[in-house]
């Protein structure tokens, strides 16, 4: 795999998304065997060509302005460049471009891996710009350029760029005269992905960029592993399919035609499944950038835990970990899950506590019978759940009518680990001073 970043365009380019680029394929382990390689260092060769194929005549000199042609062109029922400058002779200079002279009869046919051969006929193709005015050549022809000198053997793409691919052939077959015969690469244009509305993904509206995923804590296997279902499915339709696994069975002719739906929410289950399949260390060493980032070798952009790094403590967290990896889908989540753990206050929820403590009759009885019996009964999980349940039958509450009021004055949160366990991590005090804060609260 060659890693060339196409930067001809320069207005466009920034090195932050390069660095994007590159960062984000490393996190995915799509590992480049050449490259990164930058398309503007080979522009010598690319005026080099683009001046061997203007003296064979494939390019002319064009002095037409974008106003000019759009003047001439306003009524014609097809659209583009009219070839008005294609007999005119006009001298190269400064200020002209080059055009390509496409065939005037015939068609230009792709031979593509997933859809078969697609012919363009050359009436309908314009003779399209192959180098700017100011002389750098464009995409089409600086990518075949290097394709050829790269030796590249396959070219896979989405289908929006279908169109150019046979511009791309013209000037191909055009460089094996001016330059070498290169045998041609083959070609797989994939189906676009498109959102909920079933449309086109934009890079302005949707949520494209991978190291926003890295971000929110989903996993590279994982990742990789819901990219590969977008427009194909192994066998037995598997969702969750190994690397190694997706690089036996992976076939680019099984690739369907139709758009794929980038469903996120499928993504996160797919990351969920790939969190709880970890052991508990690879899962403690992949969650540290959110919950420990001074001992993490890389933290989420913007992210800061919610409580200072100094009440973090390790083992704490690693008690809790084997259950808190069972409930979340993202890495993401983890903090919000054990925050009550390394707060000193932790942050009650006010629908939460409102729901099961401000408006439930029941919750000032359950809370103080928690301070009464908590205070007393050996402090680990198994005594504290067989305690909650006795004292509950006494108030005649099922042990889920119990725990709501417990957990809220705890937690701050209607949700999270379970409850008994959290209460022997956190430690007596601290449990009888929240709950007891909880039933202040109330009464106030």
């Amino acid at each position: 795999m060659v890693l060339r970043i196409e930067d001809t365009d320069q207005a466009r380019g920034r090195q932050e998304w390069l660095d994007g680029i590159i960062s984000a394929m490393a996190w995915l382990g799509l590992d480049a065997d050449e490259g990164p390689y930058n398309q503007t260092e080979a522009e010598p060769r690319h005026r080099a060509l683009a001046d061997a194929l203007y003296e064979a005549g494939y390019l002319y000199a064009c002095d037409c302005t974008r106003e000019e042609i759009d003047a001439r062109t306003k009524d014609n029922p097809t659209p583009g460049y009219d070839g008005y400058c294609r007999d005119r002779n006009v001298m190269r200079s400064d200020s002209t471009a080059l055009r390509f002279k496409v065939p005037n009869e015939g068609e230009t046919f792709v031979h593509d891996i997933i859809r078969g051969v697609v012919a363009f006929p050359h009436e309908s193709m314009e003779d399209f710009i192959a180098v700017k005015s100011s002389g750098h050549p464009l995409f089409a022809l600086a990518n075949a350029i290097d394709d050829r000198d790269m030796e590249i053997t396959h070219i896979i793409r989405g289908e929006d760029l279908l169109p150019t691919t046979p511009k791309q052939l013209l000037m191909w077959r055009a460089l094996d005269e001016v330059d070498r015969p290169v045998a041609l690469p083959q070609f797989a244009h994939l189906p676009m992905l498109v959102n909920e509305q079933r449309k086109k993904l934009s890079k302005r509206k949707d949520p494209v960029a991978v190291e926003s995923y890295r971000d929110q804590g989903y996993l590279p296997d994982a990742f990789v592993n819901y990219l590969a279902l977008l427009g194909w499915s192994p066998d037995g339709d598997r969702e969750i399919v190994d690397r190694q696994t997706l690089i036996d069975e992976f076939r680019l002719d099984q690739v369907h035609h139709a758009p794929a739906f980038f469903d996120v929410a499928k993504l996160t289950h797919i990351n969920g499944e790939y969190i709880r399949a970890m052991d508990v260390d690879a899962f403690i060493d992949a969650v540290q950038p959110w919950v420990d980032p001074g001992s993490a070798t890389w933290v989420p952009e913007g992210f800061a835990p919610p409580w200072p790094p100094e009440r973090f403590e390790a083992d704490r967290f690693r008690a809790i970990a084997p259950l808190v990896q069972e409930r979340v889908a993202m890495l993401s989540e983890v903090p919000g899950m054990v925050d009550f753990l390394f707060l000193e206050d932790a942050p009650i929820d006010d629908a939460a506590f409102d729901k099961a403590i401000k408006n439930d009759e029941r919750a000032p009885e359950i809370l103080a019978k928690a301070l009464e019996v908590y205070g007393s009964v050996p402090f680990d999980a198994a005594s504290l759940h067989e305690a909650t349940v006795a004292f509950g039958d006494d108030l005649g509450l099922k042990l889920r009518k119990t725990q709501a009021p417990i957990r809220v004055a705890v937690t701050g949160k209607s949700v999270g680990p379970p409850l008994f366990e959290s209460l022997e991590l956190l430690g007596r005090d601290e449990v009888l001073r929240r709950i007891n804060d909880a039933l202040v609260r109330r009464g106030g």
